[in-house]
């Protein structure tokens, strides 16, 4: 905890402060202490520790979505329909990223209603699948003359501007706490 000296009235008053500074002094605590689980498990509002938990939820959605992307395209549907696979594996992903996140990243929502939360949630979603989308094309246009692997070099630009886009919106516009809104 971080501590303001505030002057009021004449007078000095001592002030706690967990926002500014706390995200990264609760970090270094829980180091300096041995504490590591505290990483892992225990509901918390820490940014920093909710944004390592959603490094490992991210992965898993990705894993998740890729890998029922290529089981559907090579194996359910004989290396055709790519568009259907894709958004098949897309919603897998989503559907495992936002069961993940509500369970162990986020627990404390501003949005009452489960369902108006996952429309929230899958919306960004979309904005982060579209920002994937355009960082692609644009990689495309500008790289593709140049070299055979500006899909990778795009991919791997996205997927980052994605991540934290997905991170961000989702821990700002559905689960801050409503003081902090």
């Amino acid at each position: 905890k971080q501590r303001l000296m505030k002057k009021h009235d004449g007078a000095i008053a001592e002030e706690t402060s967990t926002k500014n500074g706390g995200n990264f002094q609760e970090i270094v605590e829980i180091f300096r202490k041995g504490q590591l689980g505290r990483l892992f498990a225990g509901a918390t509002e820490n940014t920093l520790i909710q944004f390592f938990r959603y490094c490992f939820v991210g992965g898993a959605a990705t894993i998740v979505d890729w890998g029922l992307s290529s089981l559907l395209f090579y194996f359910a549907f004989h290396q055709s329909y790519a568009v259907i696979a894709n958004g098949l594996s897309f919603v897998a992903g989503l559907l495992a990223n936002y069961f993940l996140s509500t369970f162990w990243v986020f627990r404390s929502s501003k949005i009452k209603s489960r369902l108006a939360e996952f429309m929230a949630f899958a919306a960004i979603g979309v904005v982060g699948l579209l920002l994937t989308i355009g960082i692609t094309k644009l990689f495309e246009i500008t790289m593709a003359d140049v070299t055979s692997a500006y899909q990778i070099i795009s991919k791997v630009v996205s997927t980052a501007v994605a991540f934290l886009w997905n991170f961000f919106a989702r821990k700002y516009l559905i689960y801050s706490k409503k003081d902090e809104a």
